[in-house]
């Protein structure tokens, strides 16, 4: 080398592999992670208990659906990790991606998508793929990307493009139809855009909108109309949630014991949608309970790990992939305790399910990416309530103004 050393700028070592996994484990929320692997193991062992069930109704060996599952699981499990390693600029990259290409997916459900159970949401691609599992995680994070260019400049309808958003999802699911789908995708949007600062008056008629437009779901389409009649006076669909919920009661606290259940093999779907009466059925109420407070656990983790975020795209984007995880598991819990009218949603990471296991996975793969921070870098401030606060002061004088 010539010259003095001392005066040669400093050359970056290139990182290996094990360097890598080294900073993504000092990175990454271990106890997110460690809670979404005890999830998963839980819900392989509750497919094992309802797979009987579900190999009896649609004509097939009875422990195909877990042997099936267990491959899911596996995929996913690593598409989840793999993800996580990906930094906080390229998961919003691929978030919203994602979104885009799910939404073109989604435009061509009703011309070509193949039709089950009354709905139009799955394509053939090889395999079945349904596109609204995956726009999921890809509409959270763009959304948070819209929203949070108004820390830029406070002048950007921001709240109009995320509103006309939401109108193109709910057209597209409504289109085939999933209204459960668009509910949830519509809690997600009322919560970042509740988180990005938006006053109360516009909230106030944006609520008002959507209620009217969830009023007019039930006059427009036959099956919506028919759900909830059935849900309100009996029929079909009423009777389904009916035995789901004797079902789940039926093992009272203990359970009757592992493939000991009797009620589960009249319950329609009892490997996806009601899979958690099988749980109440064959393990208790008990363990209905572990599985509630353990999604209980994940989401209040993932809240606590944003009480210190200075980022309002990290903190936006972790809020609405937690909420897309609660939400789901809310509304599927609720159908088994027949609080709800049936959905066709199932319950994240514990429901057999191909598109459902992989973009639940890939969500919380996004999740555990954006939330990964190094532990030595100190944050003088909280966060959350920063820019909650400088969000709020950016409304109100837009609105003085």
């Amino acid at each position: 080398m010539r010259g003095d050393a001392r005066f040669h700028a400093p050359v970056a070592a290139p990182r290996g592999f094990t360097d890598r996994v080294l900073i993504w484990w000092r990175e990454v929320d271990k106890w997110l992670l460690g809670l979404v692997i005890l999830l998963m193991a839980l819900g392989t062992i509750a497919v094992a208990a309802a797979s009987p069930a579900g190999g009896k109704q649609y004509g097939v060996e009875e422990f195909a659906f877990l042997k099936r599952h267990v491959a899911f699981q596996g995929m996913g499990l690593a598409m989840m990790i793999g993800i996580s390693f990906a930094s906080r600029e390229d998961a919003r990259r691929l978030g919203i991606l994602l979104a885009v290409v799910m939404l073109f997916l989604l435009l061509l459900v009703p011309l070509i998508g193949a039709e089950k159970n009354g709905a139009r949401r799955w394509l053939n691609v090889g395999m079945s793929l349904q596109p609204s599992e995956f726009l999921k995680p890809g509409f959270a994070i763009l959304l948070a990307w819209m929203l949070s260019w108004r820390m830029r400049d406070a002048s950007l309808p921001v709240l109009g493009y995320a509103t006309l958003t939401m109108a193109l999802v709910a057209a597209l699911l409504m289109l085939q139809p999933n209204l459960g789908a668009t509910i949830l995708f519509g809690g997600v949007w009322f919560v970042l855009v509740l988180l990005s600062g938006v006053s109360l008056a516009k909230m106030g008629a944006l609520v008002a909108t959507g209620m009217g437009g969830l009023t007019a779901t039930y006059f427009l389409y036959d099956n919506a109309r028919h759900r909830i009649d059935s849900f309100l006076g009996g029929g079909t669909a009423y009777d389904q949630v009916y035995l789901a919920e004797r079902t789940l009661t039926a093992g009272g606290w203990t359970g009757s014991g592992l493939w000991l259940g009797t009620r589960k093999m009249q319950l329609p779907e009892a490997h996806t949608d009601y899979i958690f009466s099988v749980i109440g059925e064959e393990f208790g109420l008990l363990a209905c309970a572990v599985i509630l407070l353990l999604y209980v656990a994940i989401i209040t983790r993932a809240l606590v790990r944003l009480v210190d975020e200075e980022n309002l795209f990290a903190l936006l984007a972790s809020a609405g992939l937690a909420t897309l995880i609660g939400g789901q598991a809310f509304i599927n819990m609720a159908v088994n305790l027949q609080l709800f009218p049936s959905k066709g949603m199932t319950l994240p990471l514990v429901s057999y399910g191909g598109s459902s296991t992989l973009a639940v996975c890939l969500t919380f793969g996004l999740l555990l990416a954006i939330t990964r921070r190094n532990p030595f870098l100190k944050r003088e401030r909280p966060g959350l309530k920063d820019l909650l606060g400088r969000s709020a002061k950016a409304s109100n004088s837009k609105v003085r103004t």
